[in-house]
Parts: structure tokens; sequence; C-alpha cells
């Protein structure tokens, strides 16, 4: 008998990442919410699911120190704890 194959939203092969969104200041255009949609977006159209989300809201990328949420995504991925094996970014100015 043969199996019915799975909706490509089940399937168990793809590639799992996590999301990192920032946002610098309470005015500025690109909202932690349009970058996760943004990156949801992306996620979505190449097969990519998306297990977890860090989120640092109105922080400067200038020190590490007050972002929480980075400084967590770094211990989960040198500690082995991660889940994913890509993170993605709405552009490479939130990490710093």
């Amino acid at each position: 008998m043969a199996r019915a194959s799975r909706p490509s939203s089940e399937r168990t092969d793809r590639l799992l990442a996590a999301d990192y969104v920032r946002m610098s200041t309470e005015h500025q255009q690109y909202s932690t919410r349009n970058q996760a949609q943004t990156i949801r977006d992306y996620a979505k159209r190449r097969g990519i699911r998306i297990v977890r989300t860090y989120s640092d809201g109105a922080k400067s990328g200038l020190v590490i120190g007050g972002r929480m949420a980075l400084q967590q995504m770094i211990a989960d991925v040198e500690s082995g704890a991660a889940e994913f094996s890509v993170i993605l970014v709405y552009d490479v100015t939130r990490w710093g």
C-alpha cells in the first residue's frame, strides 16, 4: 500500500531556522514586527521553518551588553541547545 505524501507544510526535512530582529529606537522605520514578517515571508517562499524568534526591542547595536535575546541566541548555539541550523535576519545591520 502506498503512503500518502505529507503536504509541504508538514515535511520533516525542511531547514530549521531562528530569526533575530532588533529595533534600535521606537521611531525606526523597520519595526521588529515588520522585520519578522519579512523574514517569515522569505522563509515560507524557500521552505524554511522558523522554530525560534529572538527579539531585542529598542536596543542600540553598538554594544551587546543590553541585548539579551542576542546573548541568548549565541548561548543556545554555543551550548548545542539550538534546534535550528540557520539564523535569518532582516539585514546585516541588525547584528550591530
